[in-house]
């Protein structure tokens, strides 16, 4: 394709390339979700003690909202685009606290008294991030729908770490960059990748720019030399305002990755975090915490499924499974029982009666349509209730609410030389794999997320896969 055939296609598909839409639509749902968080908070004291405040005057508090979105904006929350999700969290939180928290102290110098209002706003800093969260998801949605929050990119590359690239922006549902034309001179997939046009002219980066004003470049071309990789950057990705260089060892996702200075010399530094004890203290801290409070609240709910599974057929309520945990040491995992009680016995029948289950079950150890399971146990297993068990196996310190998926001994194999290093942390309830696919990710993708979230942890992450493992559940994604 030639940049005047590319330039007749762009012209009718995109009209805008900076993200001014993005930031606006992001804004708008920020305002809206600080609105909805002071509303829960009114609403929870008013339903405590009617007398004490009044639910809808919390409408009267919009003058405080451009402190949150200053403050948000400080925090770099705008326009919030390429964010990391524990990243955003982490600055949603800590950005809500310094604005409820100057609310609260303000009224408190004013009046010299703590009154239901200010508790009011303590009880919306706790739902705010949630809220957020929650607000900016939709609005990401909207305007990845609309086209509105979609911001043109040139793709420097058509090789397969380019492809790839180009696969995920193409797949996101964030509002984010979308790739709208390939540069390569080698590339032999033709004139068009998944719609988006190839040019075969790396250098061609000046007078994109001058024509479409294009503002940024990805550079995603680990296959060149250092010399030639200096003359692109300088002749041709150097005219695009932003430009983003995936490096050839882009495998190494870690969202805490910082630049280290050797006389001259740069080097990007990580650290694996799980290995330091005063992390482990805080995540196993956590984990009790969590598990203790939400395992009181739920209590009720985990007498009825008992009941409601020794009702569905014969056999004990808990079913415990051999499991390899941290360092390969093996456990029993604690479910309750979804399957009938000679579902072992059934399954050796089934491998060897029907080669296509054979080899489902070699390729995830799993069955879509497994006929061992209960009629209490499919609706378990949908909405993932059958895992609750487990929570008895994180308060003996065998599991953590978020980690690597405990596997069975014959999986292991599958992990090859990654096992030692995936599973020299314990293995979680949910983990980051669960939210991004769950069953229907394969194994190389499982390792992927695995390493992810060892050379990524932080608290913040680990709080935004249990936020995502609500939706999941909800939707029933993958679960099986």
């Amino acid at each position: 394709m030639t940049l005047s055939d590319f330039e007749i296609l762009y012209r009718t598909r995109y009209h805008r390339t900076s993200s001014a839409f993005t930031s606006a639509g992001l804004v708008i749902s920020d305002l809206l979700a600080v609105m909805l968080s002071f509303g829960t908070g009114f609403f929870l004291v008013n339903m405590y003690d009617i007398s004490a405040i009044n639910f809808k005057s919390f409408v009267t508090y919009w003058p405080y909202l451009p402190v949150f979105i200053l403050i948000f904006q400080i925090m770099h929350l705008y326009p919030g685009v390429s964010l990391a999700p524990a990243e955003e969290l982490h600055h949603f939180f800590i950005g809500s606290f310094m604005a409820h928290g100057g609310i609260i102290l303000s009224r408190y110098i004013e009046d010299e008294e703590f009154d239901a209002i200010s508790m009011a706003f303590i009880i919306s800093l706790i739902f705010s991030t949630y809220i957020l969260l929650l607000c900016r998801g939709r609005m990401h949605g909207i305007l990845r729908k609309t086209g509105l929050g979609d911001i043109p990119s040139v793709i420097y590359g058509g090789g397969s770490t380019a492809l790839l690239i180009v696969d995920r922006l193409l797949d996101s549902t964030k509002t984010g960059y979308v790739p709208v034309l390939i540069l390569d001179e080698k590339n032999d997939i033709g004139d068009r990748y998944r719609g988006v046009p190839i040019i075969k002219d790396l250098y061609a980066g000046p007078e994109i720019v001058k024509l479409f004003n294009i503002k940024m470049a990805i550079v995603a071309m680990p296959e060149l030399n250092q010399k030639d990789l200096a003359r692109l950057l300088n002749y041709s990705v150097s005219a695009f305002r932003y430009n983003v260089l995936i490096p050839d060892f882009f495998d190494i996702s870690n969202i805490w990755m910082s630049i280290r200075d050797f006389d001259g010399i740069l080097g990007f530094a990580t650290s694996h975090k799980l290995k330091m004890f005063w992390n482990l203290y805080a995540k196993r801290f956590m984990d009790l915490c969590l598990v203790i409070i939400g395992g009181i609240i739920i209590l009720p709910l985990l007498l009825i499924i008992a009941l409601l599974v020794k009702l569905d057929s014969p056999g004990p309520v808990l079913f415990g499974h051999s499991r390899l945990g941290q360092n390969g040491r093996p456990f029993k995992a604690y479910k309750f029982r979804s399957m009938a009680s000679d579902a072992d016995e059934r399954l050796k029948e089934l491998l060897a009666s029907d080669p296509k289950i054979r080899e489902e079950w070699e390729a995830n150890h799993k069955l879509k349509d497994d006929p061992r399971i209960t009629k209490i146990g499919k609706v378990l297993r949908r909405i993932s209730f059958d895992e609750f068990p487990q929570l008895i196996n994180i308060l003996k310190g065998e599991m953590s609410l978020v980690g690597p998926r405990p596997i069975v001994q014959d999986e292991a194999a599958k992990y090859g030389e990654d096992f030692e290093r995936i599973f020299s942390v314990k293995p979680g309830l949910t983990g980051l794999w669960q939210v991004s696919g769950r069953s229907d990710t394969d194994y190389t993708e499982r390792i992927s997320y695995d390493t992810y979230y060892l050379q990524s942890w932080s608290v913040w992450l680990d709080i935004w896969i249990l936020y995502k493992t609500f939706g999941v559940v909800i939707r029933g994604k993958g679960a099986y």
